[in-house]
């Protein structure tokens, strides 16, 4: 029972930790096999517990991750020493040290920034809905540093060739900004291929954040 892990290739400081997990090495059944960390499916919660008990050893982490009930929505939590599990949240981010922001996504992106420094950490679960919402442009608001001494990973997520969606998703897009035309293909019956990772870059670059 082997864990592997994704780790980002980027020039963060030495006090930023970040990776992500993958499907191996955990204790999960069926179509949950076999590291799956989410409470929110059918999946065995004891299970589950028994996962997160895994990352929190393999990876000798400071404290338990704080674990956000996601919707898919833009709403921002900060997290100290108090912060509990299963707020409403779709990122969260802290100043503090020891304090493991967590996010968990599927085929939605995971969007994790630090500053130059390593004073700041944030963890976003971007899907087309948080995107389209908002949740990137409210992180870059609610961090308390200039964006451009941001740095990000966009990590593991649905690839452009593989995301169908439909037409009021583009426009949706298109209506806030005309430059997320480059991040959609026209394919066939009204349907186009996204890309989650442009549409990421696009609001990113738009706010400052070139790293």
């Amino acid at each position: 029972m082997s864990l592997e892990f994704i780790f980002p290739d980027w020039p963060a400081p030495k006090t930023v930790r970040c990776m992500s997990t993958t499907r191996s090495g955990g204790l999960s059944k069926n179509e949950y096999a076999s590291f799956n960390l989410g409470g929110h499916v059918q999946d065995s919660l004891e299970l589950v517990s028994q996962n997160r008990n895994l990352l929190l050893e393999e990876l000798q982490l400071p404290s338990e991750p704080v674990w956000l009930n996601q919707v898919h929505g833009n709403n921002v939590l900060k997290l100290d020493d108090t912060t509990q599990s299963n707020i409403i949240a779709d990122a969260s981010y802290t100043d503090k040290t020891g304090i493991v922001c967590a996010i968990l996504t599927a085929d939605c992106l995971p969007v994790v920034f630090c500053d130059q420094k390593g004073e700041y950490i944030a963890a976003v679960h971007a899907g087309w809905r948080g995107l389209a919402n908002g949740v990137l442009d409210n992180t870059l608001q609610a961090l308390p540093v200039d964006n451009d001494e941001l740095m990000c990973w966009l990590g593991p997520a649905i690839g452009p060739n593989m995301f169908e969606v439909g037409s009021e998703v583009v426009q949706q897009f298109t209506d806030k900004d005309k430059v997320h035309e480059n991040a959609f293909n026209v394919k066939a019956n009204n349907k186009y291929l996204a890309d989650i990772y442009q549409l990421a870059r696009n609001i990113l670059l738009k706010h400052g954040v070139h790293q």
